[in-house]
Order: structure tokens, then sequence, then C-alpha cells
């Protein structure tokens, strides 16, 4: 395939557009909200804690689209910096409850008005008649990737096997 007819075949492509807005999207936040000094995943779960203070982790996941994992290193880092609590619930020694810090707020508060000013960057790209219809789109593939979430969260853990030991 020629490098030209590669280009066009990008320059089509849904998915791969998708990804370069997204891109697009991260950096417009680092040039702006940036300056507060958190990334864009670490605003992302101030923001959700701030909005669902005390939720567990696993309720987190579910509000970001950050997975387990990737959620569980972000508040390591941002307990690491002063900007949250974890505290096991009451209701349940295995499940991690997140609280803001007031440094935590602090530093929220200091990216807000960026990340609501790329916002509204980034909407500005798209004729004001089209923007309703654009987030709604965009919510569309979110609440499809809410559904897939769903449903593997409902499947039955593999089960353990287990292994018999041989006599000594």
């Amino acid at each position: 395939m020629s490098g030209s007819r590669d280009a066009k075949t990008f320059a089509r492509s849904f998915s791969h557009l998708l990804k370069r807005a997204v891109q697009y999207s991260v950096h417009c936040y680092m040039e702006e909200a940036g300056k507060s000094g958190l990334t864009h995943r670490q605003f992302t779960v101030l923001s959700a804690v701030d909005v669902h203070d005390g939720k567990s982790q696993t309720e987190l996941v579910k509000v970001t689209g950050i997975d387990r994992s990737t959620l569980a290193d972000l508040v390591a880092r941002l307990m690491a910096q002063g900007y949250v609590q974890r505290r096991r619930t009451k209701e349940d020694a295995r499940t991690n409850s997140i609280k803001l810090t007031p440094q935590g707020k602090k530093s929220l508060k200091s990216a807000q008005a960026g990340a609501e000013d790329v916002d509204k960057k980034l909407l500005s790209l798209f004729p004001a008649s089209e923007r309703k219809s654009l987030l709604d789109n965009l919510s569309l593939l979110a609440a499809e990737m809410d559904r897939l979430d769903d449903a593997e969260s409902e499947k039955p853990a593999p089960a353990k096997v287990k292994l018999k030991r041989r006599p000594q």
C-alpha cells in the first residue's frame, strides 16, 4: 500500500480520528490546566472524588472510566502527594473509601478553570449548532463502554482450581 493511500485511510478512520482527538484534548489540557502540576488523569480522579466524596475505588473506576489497576496507581500517587486519603470502610474491610484532603481541594481548584477553558476551546472548534449533537453522540459511545463494563463485572469469577497434594 502506498503512503498516500495509507494517509487517506487514516484520515477517514473514525477510531483513528477519535484517538487523535483524545491526544489533542490531552495536549490542550497540559497547555492550560497542566500548569497546576496535575496530569489529565489526576485531574479526572480528583474531580470524581470531589463529586463522589467517600466513594470506593471500584465506584471511581465506573465514574472515571479508568481501569482498576491504573486508578489504584493514581490514587497511590495522589496519596503520596497529599491530595487524597484512603481508608477502609466500616461496612467492608476490603473496600477503600477515597476522600480529598484540603491540599487536594486546593490543587483541584487551581486546575479547574484551565480544564473548563480546554472544554470551551475544544467545543469552539465545532459550529454551535452541532455541539449538542456532538456531546450526545460521544455520550452514546461512553454509555456503550459502561454497558460493556457492567456486563464484564457481572461475569462470575473464574473458579479456583484446587491442586491435590502429593503424599510425601
